[in-house]
């Protein structure tokens, strides 16, 4: 389990070109607001409101992964089913391979993953679009906590993880590890988000990175292969 908490730290951290792509625009947003508004301060009030989207988000994450992977613990008890989770890691291992292929730039199939929560973000699109502009920092954690439900590959991917946890401890810390990944890019955009973009789409970061991120996945294959013989 330390591995996949490393793995989703890391799978947050090198994700941070697929972040922008899904949360800066909102995140650029904040810095609309804030410039529109009367009050001094601009870079304080800035990372004020960005360390308050990022904690709702966060937050959402955790409990997405407290939710699949406490389910997935409740399931196996109530059934009684033999190697149930040892099939959940299997296919948590084939998630994480895929997710390093992403990371690499060598495969970009696990985008197609994000069709699956279109049908959550059909009813939270609206309740989200009226939080928009966004003018205190309250309304920032509310706008994290529903824009954690984003639909986004990487997170639904790193939530199989915490559905092979059959922890829901371990299920809330794997996804916590990946939400704080995430934070530099999205933390550093408006501010340093250029020249951090820069390093993490460099090839050679972005390919041992993903090949990392794939060694954990064959060794968490190998592990479930041996549980089961």
């Amino acid at each position: 389990m330390e591995l996949s908490i490393w793995g989703a730290f890391m799978v947050g951290l090198m994700g941070a070109a697929h972040c922008f792509g899904m949360c800066g625009g909102l995140v650029g947003a904040f810095s609309t607001s804030i410039a529109n508004s009367n009050q001094g301060n601009y870079l304080a009030r800035q990372l004020g409101f960005l360390v308050s989207y990022n904690l709702g988000r966060i937050i959402s994450y955790t409990l997405a992964g407290m939710l699949v992977g406490g389910g997935a613990a409740a399931l196996s008890q109530l059934f009684a089913i033999d190697n149930y989770l040892v099939f959940l890691r299997l296919f948590a291992g084939i998630m994480m391979i895929a997710t390093g292929l992403f990371i690499s730039q060598l495969w970009m199939g696990i985008t197609h993953i994000e069709k699956m929560g279109q049908v959550i973000w059909r009813f939270l699109n609206p309740i989200a679009k009226k939080l928009l502009p966004i003018r205190h920092q309250g309304q920032a954690l509310v706008a994290g906590l529903i824009w954690g439900w984003l639909p986004c590959g990487l997170v639904y991917s790193t939530l199989t993880w915490s559905i092979a946890s059959g922890s829901m401890l371990q299920g809330g810390l794997i996804m916590l590890a990946f939400g704080l990944g995430t934070l530099p890019a999205l933390l550093s955009a408006g501010v340093a988000a250029k020249q951090l973009a820069q390093w993490v789409q460099h090839k050679a970061v972005r390919l041992i990175s993903g090949l990392l991120i794939i060694a954990f996945g064959m060794q968490t294959i190998y592990i479930a292969i041996a549980q089961l013989s």
